[in-house]
């Protein structure tokens, strides 16, 4: 894979500037990382910094070298499922084994950050993270017919979204959640390109799209669907009507486009999945910055119907974020601790149950992919991680599945994002900032062939 150049000396400056600027600042007291994770995470007291001025320590995205892979855990090994694509987020595996890729970015919309400093740095942050450099607005089809974990087909499935995220698969209907809308397309087992038009489910909430990914999952039985909108915001700055219908889980109706909100007050809510023991639904949410290297701890967790779970109000059950204005104190009451800690800012987003996989000791949990922090220092997250489930819940501390995603000078040659387990038992990563879908497993799986095995693109 060809390497990323990052960003010239003048955006350097100005992050050395910012660095420089705010290193002051108390940023709390230094406690390993593993203190923000368990049913029980460490809650140190906010240090809340500027908002027009965060606390800024982005890994820069440079790209895999030739020969450069991310590194499994002892006994797994780990294989280029397909390269050089364009900002691959969320995976999805068709009945037939095909596996989907949003090749996906933000949508183009100056509304998004706003005409402010803040959103002059957020920008910023973001590119040199690998990301905000336009949209492919395409969900491409890989296909591993031989089996041996490398995707040798690969098409352009379907295109002219906007920004697309999750899919979920309903008879012969694939729904595909763009940054605007939920939309449709008919599909047919085997297709590897879609010529119809798609159509109009619903619409989603959208405008400034601070947080513009969508995630989906339908219901055992298909008969609905469920979204996760992150806020429009941090922690309100934008106002709280922007956060109409977002920070939440919404339920929709494929049939008629009925919608609305399933669980509320869950920052950017995005994996999903159903419980294998419990039935229930599961998510991983990003939760607030700007309060401190130590708080507040990304998390999973079970998600009630009619739940609300703190934001932006408070944070992991009752504890107050006093950068709230107005407060809400009698819904703060109503706010539901998480069921278990991901660690601060390490931006957990992916998130699948596992059950008898090919992944060596990690079989009946969740694994867990952690983008990595900006907003932290020392730098977390960065790596996959599974957790191990007892009588449908997460117990003990997690164990890293794959690492490597920073090199020895910090830079990011990778950001894991989307993860799916495939039919076969093993593990598939989306990396966004590597332009990579990654395969992970014990090798018992594959089957032995010969030749290069490298994707091709047609």
């Amino acid at each position: 894979m060809a390497k990323m150049h990052h960003y010239s000396l003048p955006l350097a400056s100005v992050f050395a500037s910012l660095a420089f600027a705010l290193a002051s600042c108390d940023r709390g007291p230094v406690l390993p990382e593993s203190t923000g994770y368990g049913p029980d995470p460490a809650l140190p007291d906010p240090r809340p910094t500027p908002s027009f001025a965060p606390h800024v320590d982005v890994a820069p995205a440079v790209g895999w070298g030739p020969g450069e892979k991310p590194k499994p855990a002892q006994g797994l090994t780990v294989t280029a499922f397909a390269t050089n694509l364009a900002h691959p987020r969320w995976l999805y595996e068709l009945p037939n084994g095909d596996v989907l890729v949003a090749e996906t970015d933000a949508p183009d919309n100056p509304e998004r950050s706003g005409p402010s400093l803040r959103g002059f740095f957020e920008s910023m942050v973001m590119r040199e993270a690998g990301s905000h450099k336009g949209s492919a607005n395409r969900i491409s089809l890989l296909r591993d017919a031989d089996g041996d974990g490398v995707a040798e087909t690969r098409s352009i499935l379907i295109d002219k979204l906007r920004s697309p995220f999750g899919m979920a698969l309903v008879g012969d209907r694939l729904y595909v959640a763009n940054a605007d809308a939920l939309v449709r397309v008919p599909y047919h087992d085997g297709d590897t390109h879609i010529d119809a038009a798609s159509v109009k489910v619903v619409d989603l909430p959208a405008g400034r799209n601070h947080h513009w990914t969508k995630s989906l999952l339908a219901s055992k039985d298909g008969s609905r669907l469920y979204v996760g909108v992150g806020s429009n915001s941090n922690v309100g700055e934008n106002g709280l009507d922007e956060e109409k219908d977002r920070a939440a889980i919404l339920e929709i109706d494929p049939a008629n486009g009925a919608r609305r909100v399933f669980a509320s007050g869950l920052r950017n809510p995005v994996g999903m999945g159903w419980n294998p023991v419990t039935g229930a639904l599961w998510a991983s949410v990003n939760e607030r910055d700007e309060i401190g290297d130590n708080l507040p701890p990304d998390y999973m967790t079970s998600v009630k119907e009619g739940g609300f779970y703190g934001w932006p109000y408070s944070y992991w059950g009752q504890h107050v974020d006093a950068r709230v204005s107005p407060q809400n104190p009698d819904l703060v009451q109503k706010a539901i601790r998480p069921d278990y800690g991901l660690g601060s800012h390490t931006a957990s987003l992916g998130f699948t149950f596992v059950g008898a996989a090919k992944l060596g000791p990690f079989r009946n949990g969740a694994v867990v992919s952690q983008h990595g922090s900006w907003n932290r220092t020392p730098r977390a997250g960065y790596r996959v991680i599974f957790v191990t489930f007892e009588s449908g819940a997460p117990v003990g501390m997690p164990q890293e599945v794959l690492t490597g995603f920073l090199n020895e000078k910090g830079e990011a040659r990778g950001r894991p994002v989307g993860v799916v387990i495939d039919r076969r038992g093993g593990l598939l990563v989306a990396d966004d900032a590597g332009g990579a879908v990654w395969r992970v497993s014990d090798g018992t799986d594959r089957k032995q062939v010969t030749g290069s095995g490298a994707p091709s693109v047609e």
